[in-house]
């Protein structure tokens, strides 16, 4: 794969979410008007695979102060961090925060299908684009 910028990683990404690349524990809660609900998992792995940089995990409450779950995001080798899934949250969700996760050298254990499944299709999605951006270079 050529560089892309994060700009069209970003799209790449979030044009490849679906229920099937969804979290397992928020199915019931993945939609179309919600695509970025569960995927913050496999898209903090996809981007720590193209971008590298330090993975970052914080504990999201609800209001009254209960544990709703995990939340995971990126920071680049530069110190910038970015969160392609922060929109995911309802306003009673407060992500807490955070700490550097240590992402393991073998694939993951829980959500390793969808992890693949979007990895494959961000990948398919930023060669098409260069391929694109080739060929109108080309035509100039």
């Amino acid at each position: 794969m050529t560089a892309s910028t994060l700009p069209q990683i970003a799209a790449a990404v979030r044009g490849a979410w679906s229920v099937e690349t969804c979290d397992p524990v928020d199915v019931k809660e993945w939609s179309a008007e919600n695509p970025a609900r569960g995927q913050c998992g496999v898209t903090t792995l996809v981007l720590h695979d193209l971008l590298g940089g330090e993975l970052l995990v914080a504990e999201v409450h609800y209001a009254d102060g209960s544990l709703q779950g995990y939340h995971y995001w990126n920071r680049l080798p530069d110190g910038a961090e970015i969160d392609l899934t922060a929109e995911q949250f309802a306003t009673s969700e407060i992500v807490q925060e955070p700490k550097i996760a240590v992402r393991a050298a073998e694939l993951p254990t829980r959500g390793v299908e969808q992890y693949l499944l979007l990895r494959q299709r961000v990948n398919a999605a930023l060669a098409a684009s260069s391929a694109t951006n080739a060929a109108k270079t080309v035509e100039r």
